[in-house]
C-alpha cells in the first residue's frame, strides 16, 4: 500500500494535485470487511466530519469510505471518482467497484470512492428508529375504512416520534445540503482539487446540488436516473412516481403474458393484472404462509416497476405464489428489501430523515388524502403504498428547509442519463436538469422503463459514458427541450436464458 506522501507524488505527476498541496490528510486505509470489496482489492477508512457544518468545532460523526485504486499507468490517471447510489438512505461503500463496469478499461484510470452517507450503513451513528416498522401484518395500504386510515396515521406518527428520540440533534442535519458538504470534506481529505462524481437517482440530485455550490471543484460528472431539481419532496418523491409505476407494472404484466408458457399466469397483460389484484384480495382475507399479505406482495414485486433487471425473479416468485401456493420466493424478495433484523429499518429511516427535511411537506393529511384519492383511480398499484411510506413526513420532528437552489450555469459539462419511462425519476426531470445545466448533454434510453440503467451492457449508452470519462467527449447538444442522443434501452430479459449476476449498478436508487 502506498503511503500518503507517495499518493501525493502520484497526483502531482498526473497534474491532478497542485504542487505543494497537502497530501498527508490523516486518512488511514486498511482492509475492508465486505466480501465484494475484498475481492475487488478495495481499501476502507473512516472520516470524521461535523454534525453541523456551520459549527465545525461541535459534535462529530464518522463516514465510512471505500476505495478501489486506479490500475492505469500514472500518466493516464484522472483523479478520484466519488459514487452515490441514491435512495436517499442507501449505503454506497460497495460502489467503489463500479469502475470495473466501464467499457474499455477506462474505469481503471480513476480511484473509485464509495461512501455510506451520514446516518447510513457503516457510517456512525447509523439511524434506526424501529426495526418493526416494515414487519409483517401491516394494515392494508388502501384505506377502505376509517379504522385502516387511523391505523396508518398512528403508525406514521409513532415512527416519526421514535426517529425523533433516536436521532436527536443529528435529525436536523441529514439533508442533501449536509451530504454535499460531506462530499467536499471527502474531497479535501483525499487532497483532490477537483472530484469526478457518478450519481444515481437521488445521487443525481446530490450531484446537481454539489455542482451548484462547488462548481469549481467539479471535473466530470455522470448523473443517471436524473431527479427533477424543481420537484423535490411531496410531489417529486411521492405523487409524480405513481402513474409511472402503474404503467411499468403494466409492462411487466404484459411481459409475463408473453411468456405464459413459463409462468402460466395469463395470456394477456390484462389477464395477469386481474390475477394480481384477485390475489391481493385473497391475501387480505388470509396472508400466505401467515405473513405475506397484500402489502408485502405489492412491495416485493415493486422492483419490477423500477425496471427490467429483476423481472425474471419477480415473475417466478409471483408464479410460485399463484400456481404452487408457495409464498417462499415472494417472502425472500420482501425480506431482501426490508431486512427483518435489528437495524433493518436504517434505509427507511435514512430516506425519511433526508426527504422530510430537504423540503417542506404538507402537514395537513386532508391534502394527502385528496391527492391520493384522485391518483388512486388511475394508478392503484403504488399510490397509497407511497403515501404511507412517506407519511411520517406529516409528523417529522426535525426542521424542514426550503428547497435548495439548483443552478448549473457555472458547472462544467455534465453527462445526464435517463430512460423514457423511468418511474422513480420521470424523464421530465432529466429535461429540467438539462435546462438548468446549459453545458450538459442528455442520453435517452428510448422506450425503456429501467431506473438508473447505465453500465449494464447497452453499448450505445455505456460507450458514451466511457468516452466522457476517457477524455471529456460528449455528444453534440441539440436545440430545444429534448434528449441529445437516443439509445436503445436496457432490453427485456429472456426468461429461458441463464443470466449472470447483475453488475454493481443493477439495482441502485431503489426507494425501498
Amino acid at each position: 500500500m502506498l503511503t500518503a506522501v507517495a499518493v501525493g507524488a502520484l497526483l502531482v505527476t498526473a497534474g491532478l494535485l497542485a504542487p505543494g498541496a497537502e497530501a498527508a490528510t490523516g486518512l488511514v486505509w486498511t482492509a475492508c470487511t465486505d466480501e465484494g470489496l475484498i475481492e475487488a482489492g478495495a481499501q476502507c477508512t473512516r472520516l470524521t466530519v461535523p454534525v453541523d457544518h456551520a459549527r465545525p468545532s461541535g459534535a462529530k460523526l464518522t463516514l465510512a469510505l471505500s476505495r478501489v485504486r486506479h490500475t492505469s499507468p500514472d500518466s493516464a490517471y484522472q483523479g478520484v471518482m466519488l459514487v452515490n447510489p441514491g435512495g436517499p438512505g442507501a449505503p454506497g461503500l460497495g460502489l467503489a467497484t463500479l469502475g470495473a463496469s466501464v467499457p474499455g478499461e477506462v474505469g481503471g484510470r480513476y480511484d473509485w470512492i464509495g461512501f455510506d452517507p451520514r446516518g447510513v450503513g457503516a457510517s456512525s451513528p447509523a439511524l434506526t428508529c424501529d426495526p418493526a416498522v416494515n414487519g409483517y401484518h401491516r394494515p392494508y395500504y388502501v384505506p377502505l375504512t376509517r379504522t385502516i386510515e387511523k391505523a396508518w396515521l398512528d403508525r406514521s406518527r409513532d415512527y416519526a416520534a421514535k426517529c425523533g428520540r433516536a436521532g436527536g440533534a443529528l435529525l436536523d442535519h441529514l439533508r442533501g445540503t449536509d451530504i454535499v458538504q460531506d462530499i467536499d470534506h471527502i474531497r479535501r481529505a483525499l487532497a483532490a482539487p477537483k472530484i469526478n462524481f457518478y450519481g444515481f437517482s437521488y445521487g443525481s440530485y446530490l450531484g446537481q446540488l454539489y455542482a451548484t455550490r462547488f462548481p469549481g471543484n467539479v471535473r466530470r460528472m455522470v448523473l443517471d436516473g436524473v431527479a427533477d431539481p424543481g420537484r423535490l419532496g411531496y410531489r417529486g418523491q411521492n405523487l409524480d412516481q405513481d402513474p409511472g409505476f402503474d404503467r411499468n407494472m403494466g409492462l411487466f404484466f404484459d411481459w409475463i403474458a408473453k411468456h405464459d408458457d413459463i409462468y402460466h399466469l395469463g395470456t394477456s397483460g390484462a389477464a395477469v393484472e386481474r390475477t394480481y389484484y384477485a390475489e391481493e384480495a385473497r391475501l387480505r382475507r388470509a396472508p400466505a404462509g401467515g405473513v405475506i399479505g397484500p402489502d408485502e406482495l405489492s412491495d416485493a414485486l415493486l422492483d419490477a416497476g423500477y425496471g427490467v433487471l429483476g423481472w425474471a425473479d419477480d415473475a417466478a416468485a409471483f408464479a410460485a405464489l399463484i400456481n404452487d401456493d408457495d409464498p417462499g420466493p415472494v417472502k425472500d424478495l420482501y425480506d431482501s428489501a426490508y431486512p427483518q433484523e435489528p437495524g433493518g429499518d436504517n434505509g427507511t429511516a435514512g430516506y425519511l430523515a433526508t426527504v422530510c427535511t430537504d423540503s417542506k411537506w404538507p402537514r395537513d393529511y386532508a391534502t394527502w388524502k385528496r391527492d391520493a384519492t384522485r391518483l388512486h383511480r388511475v394508478a392503484p398499484y403504488e399510490t397509497w403504498a407511497n403515501v404511507w411510506f412517506n407519511a411520517p413526513c406529516l409528523f417529522w420532528p426535525a426542521r424542514a428547509a426550503d428547497p435548495a437552489r439548483i443552478d448549473g450555469g457555472q458547472a462544467p459539462p455534465v453527462l445526464l442519463l435517463s430512460e423514457t419511462f423511468d418511474a422513480a425519476t420521470p424523464f421530465s426531470g432529466a429535461l429540467e436538469a438539462r435546462r438548468r445545466f446549459p453545458r450538459s448533454v442528455l442520453i435517452e434510453g428510448v422506450g425503456g422503463s429501467t431506473h438508473a440503467a447505465s453500465l449494464n451492457g447497452v453499448a450505445c449508452t455505456d460507450d458514451a459514458v466511457a468516452a466522457y470519462l476517457r477524455d471529456g467527449s460528449l455528444p453534440r447538444r441539440l436545440n430545444g427541450s429534448r434528449s441529445d442522443k437516443r439509445c436503445e434501452p436496457l432490453p427485456q430479459p429472456d426468461p429461458s436464458a441463464t443470466t449472470a449476476a447483475d453488475p454493481a449498478a443493477a439495482k441502485l436508487g431503489r426507494r425501498r
